[in-house]
């Protein structure tokens, strides 16, 4: 995880920003905390998986990375219990993707 945690952030809910483009990352956390709201980023799908002992509020969820892709991450939250909105980025996005995405739970599909 990078180090975007204020010193007590740990002890609240954040909002994970989880995508491989680290410009994006960075944008991203700067507009939300800009409203006020903490944040974690994350490089990859694994990255947010092995963070279980963090409580995210929301997850900000790209679609297509290296390694596991959003869908896959979504779906062992979803199999370890996890219950934190998953809001899906993509630039690459197709009806059928978005679909998939929604019935598994998703709470909305965005385009990049």
């Amino acid at each position: 995880m990078e180090a975007n945690l204020t010193p007590d952030a740990a002890d609240r809910s954040l909002v994970a920003v989880v995508d491989d483009d680290e410009a994006l990352r960075d944008s991203l956390i700067w507009l939300l905390r800009s409203v006020g709201l903490e944040t974690a980023a994350y490089p990859t799908g694994e990255a947010l998986l092995e963070a279980n002992d963090v409580h995210h509020a929301a997850i900000l969820l790209d679609v297509r990375m290296p390694g596991l892709s959003g869908l896959q991450v979504q779906q062992q939250l979803r199999e370890r219990g996890d219950v934190a909105p998953v809001i899906f980025m993509t630039g690459h996005g197709d009806v059928p993707m978005a679909v998939q995405a929604l019935k598994a739970g998703a709470f909305d599909f965005i385009e990049k």
